[in-house]
């Protein structure tokens, strides 16, 4: 069998293993957490406006710090970096335990709760600006070039099965356990973390050739620039993420449209990821690489009509369908995407063109939980929903219109035909 027939084949290699795995652990940490958080503290305060404040408070440290991040992944080791970012990681939860515990016992209030998650999600905002552009670009040295889309399939895999397992955990861990002992287990999962890139074997990387550091940020920008197909890549997600995502209003959904309870809140935040999952071993055999662009905005078009779905539904096992198609339809450009960033940056620059689109593209998550929450508090959670599901169509359609020359593009060759 041939590394291109082998659904397998990035899996062989034992570094992107330990980095796949790790991505999973990384991934069930932060949604247990996130779960715990979001639904504590919305039951506390009863105000969505503080759901989208927790994506605000992740999102201006991880935007500011992003191209320094790049600039760093590319100047320096980017396993050394990694293993810096987890060191500081490992005391965040163990900071909100301490903070819930007081406030359970009466020594803060709720400001004093509310302000204090603020500054924790905060801090970790900042490790994930220096922590994902390395992450990021570390893996297309891991694998040989043909496997690269292999590889990102398999990388989405072990982001969405955490994401399956962490928001169910979560859910039924804070209904049966309680928040302080839930909060314990993530400081142990990134432990865990810790240890796993510890355990990757040493090595060097190409260096920029620069040490101005605006010049070679800036050099991230203009490769973007001038490379159509990674140009409207990133802006297609970011758009579609920033406005049609719903992610942050599920505990609202849970608490008092659907009415499901902290368990239900699990379901339903993993709804997304199991159909993800679903599609992503399917995309082990048939990688939607060939007609990428026209897959690309149809996924996200299909992205766009099963928000709406879930919009209006008011039945529990329709809207786990429409989360779950959600989930399928991202799962594919989320592929295309990565593919595309893999292969077009030269190997220097691949920090910095991680940061630049973690910047615009992995930001729009929590700024879109901002602008979701921001929405909900004023023109109401369903109607919120339904903006959100219009705008991603709308943003599908203008893509359409003006990148017909992307889509009969092979984006496995990097040829300058798409530049």
């Amino acid at each position: 069998m041939t590394p291109a027939q082998d659904a397998f084949a990035a899996l062989r290699y034992r570094d992107f293993s330990i980095v796949t795995v790790n991505q999973f652990c990384l991934t069930l940490a932060i949604l247990i957490q996130e779960i715990i958080v979001a639904y504590s503290l919305y039951q506390i305060t009863k105000d969505p406006l503080t759901l989208g404040l927790i994506g605000l408070a992740e999102a201006i440290p991880f935007i500011t710090l992003s191209l320094w991040g790049g600039y760093f992944a590319d100047r320096f080791n980017k396993q050394t970096i990694m293993k810096i970012c987890l060191f500081f990681a490992v005391p965040l939860p163990l900071v909100l335990w301490w903070l819930f515990h007081t406030y359970g016992v009466g020594e803060i209030g709720i400001n004093t709760l509310s302000w204090g998650i603020y500054a924790v999600v905060f801090g970790l905002g900042t490790i994930r600006g220096f922590y994902n552009p390395s992450a990021t670009s570390l893996k297309p040295f891991l694998i040989p070039r043909e496997l690269y889309a292999n590889g990102a399939t398999w990388t989405t895999i072990g982001w969405q099965s955490g994401v399956i397992i962490g928001p169910m955990l979560g859910g039924f861990m804070l209904a049966f356990l309680g928040r302080e002992t839930s909060l314990l287990s993530v400081a142990v999962l990134l432990s865990i973390c810790f240890i796993l890139i510890n355990l990757l074997q040493n090595r060097s990387f190409p260096k920029i050739e620069t040490n101005n550091l605006i010049e070679s940020l800036g050099d991230g920008f203009r490769f973007i620039w001038k490379t159509k197909i990674v140009l409207w890549a990133i802006s297609l997600d970011l758009v579609s993420v920033l406005f049609g995502g719903v992610i942050a209003l599920l505990p609202i959904f849970a608490e008092d449209i659907l009415k499901v309870g902290p368990e239900g809140l699990g379901y339903l935040r993993a709804a997304p990821s199991i159909g993800a999952l679903f599609t992503m071993i399917a995309l082990t055999k048939f990688p939607p690489t060939q007609n990428a662009w026209r897959n690309m905005l149809l996924a996200v078009a299909g992205f766009g009509v099963f928000t709406l779905l879930f919009a209006f539904s008011n039945n529990m096992w329709l809207s786990l369908f429409a989360l779950a198609m959600t989930g399928a339809c991202d799962s594919i450009s989320v592929v295309v995407r990565q593919t595309i960033l893999q292969i077009y940056p030269p190997e220097n620059m691949r920090g910095r063109v991680a940061a630049v689109n973690g910047m615009f593209v992995s930001s729009s998550n929590e700024l879109g939980a901002f602008e979701s929450g921001l929405a909900a508090k004023y023109m109401g959670t369903i109607m919120a929903t339904v903006f959100g599901g219009c705008i991603t169509m709308v943003v599908v359609a203008i893509s359409w219109a003006k990148t017909h020359d992307l889509f009969g593009v092979d984006i496995t060759q990097g040829d300058d035909q798409i530049r």
